[in-house]
């Protein structure tokens, strides 16, 4: 019997240097698709999943995740005094058990596998997740809990795919296959943003994890890849003659959060997911007018699409 995955980690250290200004005194974590943060999504993708315990990573200037999560008593007691009832069950969501969040302190920016390195003491001998708010997730069923379920039969790691452009491979961790049925694959290996022309395949690793923890043993050796920087994606590779590591195509679709189109684009596919704002955005894409926007502009392209 496999053991369950109870744990995730929110790697929420980065700068977000792509969306200054807003970010120069804001978390990109706490940026709004439509009324509610990216991490708060993350955050409910992997409750949705069935995680008990939830582990940020934070840096300097991340104090707003923290408020976030916890309880606002002085905004509560004003919306009771003014029958708020909807606004209070909203907040109602947000809240979390006691001892459910912690919070670790990244010192350096040394990657992302460094990150996860960060957390390994509240981890300990057990698989554990590891999700990347940029990386937001349109789905029926969490995109986390389709990993987990496929983590429960196979063992071993598992991650989140999807193919990217040839192009594009040197943005991304890409897998070197040995055999793949259309939905699960089985690696041999993977490579840290190789170029295009010796790249071993398309199909690329996104924000979605789970592992088992001789991934935090191999990153205790803090061997710097690509970028100079900890990869995760250096670590999980060496624990491949092993491990079983199988890759998943999931049902949904994944927005590129990390820069402004693909967070333009999701705005606007998340509020045409709810009814209460469907019409409205309809309304506003007829009033501006397909024929206003052009696919010279990359933001542009984007809405188009995602109004199709």
């Amino acid at each position: 019997m496999r053991k369950p995955v109870k744990k995730a980690i929110f790697p929420v250290g980065g700068l977000g240097t792509r969306f200054l200004p807003a970010t120069k005194a804001m978390p990109k974590e706490m940026l709004p698709v439509v009324d509610k943060p990216l991490i708060q999504y993350a955050v409910e993708e992997a409750k949705g999943a069935g995680i008990e315990e939830i582990i940020f990573v934070t840096g300097r200037g991340k104090a707003a995740i923290e408020d976030h999560f916890d309880i606002s008593w002085e905004l509560q007691k004003t919306l009771e005094a003014r029958g708020k009832d909807q606004e209070l069950a909203t907040l109602a969501k947000i809240a979390s058990e006691p001892g459910q969040i912690s919070y670790i302190r990244q010192q350096e920016a040394l990657g992302l596998g460094h990150a996860v390195w960060c957390a390994r003491h509240l981890i300990g001998d057990e698989p554990f997740a590891v999700l990347l708010a940029d990386d937001l997730i349109l789905a029926k069923e969490p995109c986390l809990k389709q990993l987990i379920d496929l983590h429960q039969d196979v063992g071993g790691n598992v991650v989140a795919v999807q193919d990217v452009p040839k192009d594009q491979t040197d943005r991304y961790g890409i897998l070197d296959v040995v055999n793949d049925d259309g939905r699960v694959a089985k690696a041999k290996g993977l490579v840290e943003k190789p170029s295009p022309d010796v790249a071993p395949s398309t199909l690329s690793i996104i924000g979605r994890y789970v592992l088992e923890p001789d991934v935090l043993h191999e990153l205790d050796r803090k061997e710097k890849g690509a970028g100079g920087e900890i990869q995760l994606t250096d670590a999980m590779a060496r624990t491949i003659d092993r491990l079983a590591f199988h890759d998943l195509r999931f049902d949904g679709t994944r927005f590129d959060c990390g820069n402004k189109s693909g967070f333009l684009e999701a705005t606007v596919a998340f509020a045409l997911e709810r009814e209460d704002l469907r019409g409205a955005v309809l309304d506003i894409i007829a009033r501006y007018g397909a024929a206003n926007l052009t696919q010279d502009n990359d933001i542009s392209a984007k809405v188009i699409e995602v109004c199709k």
